[in-house]
């Protein structure tokens, strides 16, 4: 939901202590490539990983769960633990011997660290545990309880309440309820003739009367069910008290998944997944979308718009019914089956929960409890500080006791009750920030991240919230979007961090806008792309898109949409030679999703239907469209049709999914990218232990093009864009050996070829991408290949003299070679 359009990228960190052997690689030094190479490039290294480690910090290295040299044992030995010496452990954060950088905010951080630690403290003293506190709906909204139903609701700023609905007439009079000194009001609705006096699947309303004497019906703030009258346009919603038999609740027959060591994310709307204008149910999703999301080697699900939101076209972002499931697409118990079904088929499934901001809408949704009452009794700030000027919604007051109990409560509901994965945190820029990020174009300078403009109130939210997610689901994963690139948003809670553990890498795909729409193909920098692509925190993982759901919106253009507009339409076919505009677009499109994916992150992300390339631009059924679904839908019949084009773009997006399945590059630590030239407009890197080789010249074909590696031996293609079964010509041979070449001395970068202590030729055709794999033989030893930045570290005393001997002469050779 929130684009990063005008906001500047934040520029990664780089080392301030000299480079090792295997990380000065990111500095090609070859003819090949441009002699000066943007600041931020990508080196991490599997030798100067400890074990368990999950990232290199640019200044210092960590092993999960203890930072060297500084630890926050003394406030929480891990993140399930209780507080413990806080005064102490404020003073010791993991995350400042992380990043020195930080140490100027150290004052912000034991600040933020101790209100934490005091709110954490304060919840189990009066709660028992985060967990139990996290158990609201067990206690407010209605449950049954020995005998009857009790209905419970926080509305300090009401004076009188009743439930009322279907089972007594609308007529509260003989439901009265009772206020504690709290806020709270409950009521006890005993069972009628050995039946629960309100029946499953009916509907009820709280009905309460404020200062000013005038009386109102609103959805209950914990319903879990909420419908409409479909006969009736724009009709308000009404809650529904959902508590079906045992014979018609559903029954999960498969355990989660195991968590993905990578991430690959379909980011998907159930509503307008149907190929017909039409809004798409939960189980026909589940039953004609998961397959082919499985097919195409995705391991997670990203479901947007699960909770109930009365504006369709909001994309599900204004929420109305936190605790209920949108009933457009069907019942709890049908998203369950969703659920069931995608971890029968080994996808993890994550919700795009939207703790940001509420909708502003009264009369069906939370901000119909606000009344004009005190910040303190109400789930929002008062004046201007709870209004949302730019998406015109109301903002939580997380300071609130309540609040806390309602937001934290809402995440274990939908882990505990539906079997959610993780989340996608919706809008955490609008969230770390008083000003929510609103005309604000953060340059990476640290003082716009720590300051009187940081809403350190969301920020203890939202550490509580991951302290809570990974305790009760210690393999959760949970994702930020965040466009400021606040450092620490996905270092753990215990190092001071806020916890999440991937942050959305959300200045890429506005790189890519800009280059479609502004760059013809000659201006294209390789250099530029690839330091988009890097330039992130390596102590944080990010998930990388070239598109999402915001790219797709009307008004936008989605990139294959931008590269082939119209001709889309007509020029489709494989029963037609393709024209000039449908080959570039095709074979950009694969290119620029498989850059995105290899290069950018620690994940990925695509959204439904852009793996083919789908046509269009997303408009939801609204006044200015005549109420259409016709573009709110995704049209899997392109893809297949075996004779258009279409179908290509899906099988290079199963092929790229199935390479990291194989190959696991993407949990690979190791990324060195050796050259970026901007002459011959290639990229070569290595991620894991694959060469990547990218070709974006429009015409040149290079022949015997050299790329350097690290480990010798045979390599062949193991991905290929230019493939015939990705619509390409077949120019590149799948049956050829590539053996590498030794170059300079091993561990000596400023001797190798782009300091890679390998090389190897290949064929390189214009707008392509082809991977290498090293294939290790049968009988060969693997122990005797490996890389050189290895041997050095163990040759480091015998290799002083060699080293003295050859440099010079060797670097006279390199030089006249170029």
């Amino acid at each position: 939901m929130y684009s990063s359009c005008n906001l500047l990228s934040t520029p990664a960190l780089r080392s301030s202590f000299p480079l090792s052997s295997e990380e000065s690689a990111a500095a090609p030094i070859s003819g090949r490539c441009i002699k000066k190479q943007p600041p931020g490039v990508s080196v991490i290294s599997k030798k100067l990983l400890c074990n368990n480690c999950r990232a290199i910090s640019p200044y210092n290295f960590i092993s999960h769960g203890k930072v060297c040299g500084s630890s926050m044992s003394a406030v929480l030995t891990d993140d399930h633990s209780t507080v413990i010496n806080m005064e102490e452990g404020t003073e010791n954060i993991g995350l400042l011997s992380l990043d020195p950088g930080l140490e100027a905010y150290k004052d912000h951080f034991r600040y933020r660290v101790r209100r934490y630690a005091d709110q954490k403290k304060l919840i189990e003293k009066h709660e028992g545990s985060l967990e139990e506190f996290s158990q609201g709906y067990l206690k407010f909204g209605f449950n049954r309880e020995d005998g009857g139903i009790v209905y419970r609701e926080w509305a300090p700023a009401a004076e009188e309440a009743q439930v009322i609905g279907d089972f007594n007439g609308w007529d509260g009079s003989g439901h009265k309820m009772v206020k504690n000194e709290f806020g709270v009001w409950s009521i006890t609705i005993p069972d009628f003739s050995g039946n629960p006096a309100i029946p499953h699947n009916s509907r009820v309303k709280f009905r309460f009367k404020h200062s000013n004497g005038v009386w109102v019906d609103r959805i209950p703030a914990w319903i879990t069910y909420a419908t409409q009258d479909p006969t009736r346009f724009a009709a308000p919603y009404d809650g529904v008290y959902w508590d079906p038999p045992a014979s018609e609740r559903y029954q999960f027959k498969h355990p989660r998944p195991p968590k993905p060591d990578a991430p690959r994310i379909y980011e998907a709307h159930v509503g307008m997944s149907s190929s017909e204008p039409r809004i798409n149910t939960y189980r026909e999703f589940a039953d004609d979308i998961l397959p082919r999301i499985r097919a195409n080697n995705y391991n997670t699900v990203q479901l947007m718009a699960v909770t109930e939101h009365s504006y369709y076209a909001s994309f599900g972002y204004h929420v109305t019914n936190f605790f209920a499931v949108s009933s457009r697409s069907g019942s709890p118990e049908d998203l369950k089956y969703l659920i069931d079904k995608a971890h029968s088929l080994g996808l993890q499934v994550l919700m795009d929960v939207v703790h940001s901001h509420a909708s502003n809408n009264i009369t069906d949704g939370l901000n119909g409890f606000d009344v004009g009452q005190s910040s303190q009794d109400s789930y929002f700030h008062t004046g201007d500080r709870g209004y949302h000027k730019l998406w015109d919604s109301r903002v939580f007051n997380y300071a609130n006791w309540e609040v806390l109990r309602f937001l934290l409560s809402n995440l274990r509901w939908w882990l505990d009750e539906f079997k959610f994965d993780g989340f996608r945190f919706d809008g955490v820029t609008s969230m770390l920030y008083h000003h929510h990020g609103i005309n604000m174009g953060f340059t990476g300078n640290y003082s716009e991240y720590f300051s009187e403009s940081t809403d350190v109130d969301a920020v203890v939210y939202m550490m509580l919230a991951n302290n809570l997610i990974h305790s009760i689901l210690p393999d959760a994963t949970v994702i930020a979007e965040d466009v400021s690139g606040m450092p620490g948003l996905s270092r753990p809670v215990f190092e001071g961090g806020i916890g999440f553990d991937y942050r959305l890498a959300m200045a890429v795909p506005d790189k890519w806008i800009d280059y479609l729409k502004n760059k013809n193909d000659e201006e294209w920098s390789v250099g530029d792309i690839s330091w988009s692509l890097t330039n992130r925190r390596y102590t944080e993982k990010c998930i990388a898109y070239a598109e999402s759901h915001d790219q797709a919106i009307v008004g936008d253009k989605t990139i294959a949409f931008s590269l082939m507009d119209k001709e889309m339409y007509s020029g489709m076919s494989c029963l037609t030679k393709a024209s000039p505009v449908i080959e570039r677009g095709i074979a950009l499109h694969k290119m620029i999703h498989f850059l995105t994916m290899a290069l950018g992150g620690e994940g990925y992300l695509n959204f439904m239907g852009n793996e083919f390339g789908h046509p269009d631009w997303i408009d939801f059924p609204r006044e200015g469209n005549g109420w259409s679904s016709d573009k709110c839908r995704r049209q899997w019949d392109l893809v297949d049709t075996d004779h258009l084009r279409f179908k290509f773009l899906n099988a290079f997006d199963r092929a790229m999914n199935l390479l990291d399945e194989k190959f696991k590059f993407l949990a690979s630590a190791k990324q060195i990218v050796s050259s970026t030239d901007e002459v011959q407009k290639v990229i070569v890197f290595e991620r894991g232990d694959l060469v990547f080789v990218f070709n974006f010249h429009p015409e040149n074909t290079y022949e015997g093009y050299k790329v350097g590696c690290d480990l010798p031996g045979k390599y062949r293609v193991a991905l290929d864009s230019d493939a015939w079964e990705f619509g390409g010509p077949g120019r590149v041979s799948h049956d050829v050996d590539h053996f590498t070449t030794p170059e300079g001395v091993p561990g000596v970068p400023e001797t190798n070829f782009n300091n890679r202590p390998n090389s190897f030729k290949v064929l390189s055709p214009p707008r392509t991408c082809v991977v290498y794999n090293r294939v290790v033989e049968e009988g060969v030893n693997e122990e005797s290949s490996k890389s050189a930045a290895a041997q050095v570290v163990e040759n480091e005393n015998s290799k002083d003299e060699l080293v003295k001997k050859l440099l010079v002469p060797l670097l006279d050779d390199h030089q006249s070679d170029d």
